[in-house]
């Protein structure tokens, strides 16, 4: 074996390559550790502390304040084991590897491509999704709640906490405008259009649940800087739908069918709290398995909420095919439109003196828009007999996932032409 010796000055100035026969017998050779690199902050005036290795070899290895000698056992047969073939390798190596995470972490780019793909597959041939039974949404959901707070952590929302006139924007147009909305447009279905209680009552439902996970992203597609406020708003109101969404449900719906309250909060707890609560605690204390796993969760959750979209509709086509089918489908249009077109001129106005005001109406405009209707079916195939309340909510889906990604693409090719 031979050695090379590398010798780091003290004053920071460089690098040199020392060969010294005479030191091979004193040092051993370090097979488990290859090659070693010192980030600038490990070093100090009064020396240097090798991380990793025995007291007594880091003693061998000092020499006095003037530097630090570390050794690299290499196999005789290789001349230069970092010559310009192996640095060629090792640097195509990782490119390729850098190339599949890219593929990986951008599978959410096809999220809308997908979502039409899978509304036009679930309307041409339901048995496609049917297999996807109403058992597996909460799990399903679940899972999405889980990626956000693997995705999360405590410094996405400090920036955001430096915005609460807008964070109660958000809150107030989710609780708020969209349960006014959806009690509206309810009411009109029976009394317009002549829909049964079980119709009105499930786009009633669908106004009262939480911000949909799906705005962050749609939000980080169109102002990158905004996401964090995003995720706090959505954060919030998954948060308290705990108890906000059993509450208001009982008071829009509760006079009409009955409501379990008690029930709710315990499936909403499961569902989506606990998830979030156990991404954001992997996050934070198992850092290396959010790293490993992180990778792998795009492309899963664009495959999840495919089947999200897909099977609702696929189950549901009788009930949306028919007359009362197509009525629902125009108040649901009529509902998200509203959301998406008051979130956007409303916070215009509340903010028009903010530098970042079209910015700001844009992330409230997605938060306000899109509902988290994935948990609103969950609630109606758990807590409501009649499974024409779960028909609102399957449109729904579908309808907000359209309409958001279809204002990502015109707002972001707006900017574009603006910056051109």
């Amino acid at each position: 074996m031979s050695i090379k010796f590398l010798l780091f000055q003290q004053n920071h100035q460089g690098f040199k390559i020392l060969d010294s026969p005479s030191l091979h017998k004193s040092l051993p050779c370090f097979h488990q550790h290859p090659i070693v690199s010192f980030p600038k902050k490990c070093f100090h005036s009064t020396g240097v502390q090798l991380v990793g290795f025995p007291s007594a070899i880091q003693s061998t290895l000092r020499n006095g304040n003037s530097g630090l000698l570390v050794t690299r056992c290499i196999s005789e047969s290789f001349s230069d084991p970092l010559g310009p073939n192996d640095f060629e390798s090792l640097q195509n190596l990782k490119q390729k590897e850098n190339a599949f995470l890219t593929i990986l972490k951008g599978a959410n780019s096809f999220l809308p491509h997908v979502i039409l793909a899978s509304t036009i597959l679930a309307l041409i041939y339901p048995p496609s999704f049917t297999w996807f039974t109403n058992r597996y949404y909460a799990p399903a959901l679940g899972f999405l709640m889980f990626a956000v707070g693997v995705n999360s952590s405590e410094k996405d929302f400090l920036e955001a906490f430096k915005k609460p006139a807008a964070i109660f924007a958000g809150y107030i147009g989710q609780f708020a405008l969209k349960p006014l909305l959806g009690y509206l447009l309810g009411t009109v279905a029976m009394a317009v259009f002549g829909l049964p209680t079980s119709l009105a009552a499930g786009i009633m439902l669908t106004s009262c649940v939480s911000g949909a996970q799906l705005s962050n992203y749609a939000t980080f597609l169109t102002d990158p800087q905004m996401a964090p406020l995003s995720i706090v708003m959505t954060a919030l109101s998954t948060a308290t739908a705990v108890f906000i969404t059993p509450t208001l449900t009982l008071l829009l719906i509760g006079k009409k069918l009955p409501v379990d309250v008690k029930g709710m909060i315990s499936n909403i707890l499961q569902i989506v709290v606990a998830p979030v609560a156990g991404g954001l605690f992997l996050n934070r204390f198992f850092p290396q398995i959010c790293n490993a796993i992180r990778p792998l969760l795009p492309p899963l959750s664009v495959f999840v909420t495919a089947l999200c979209v897909g099977a609702p509709l696929a189950i549901n086509i009788d009930s949306l095919v028919s007359p009362s089918g197509m009525s629902v489908l125009f108040l649901v249009i009529a509902f998200h439109l509203s959301a998406f077109i008051l979130g956007y001129f409303l916070s215009g106005l509340a903010f028009h003196r903010a530098p970042d005001v079209k910015a700001l109406q844009r992330t409230l405009s997605y938060e306000t828009g899109m509902q988290s209707s994935l948990l609103a079916l969950a609630l109606a195939n758990k807590f409501f007999q009649d499974p024409l309340v779960s028909v609102p909510p399957a449109i729904s889906v579908v309808i907000m996932s359209l309409m958001g990604f279809t204002l990502v693409m015109l707002w972001t090719r707006k900017k574009e032409t603006v910056m051109e």
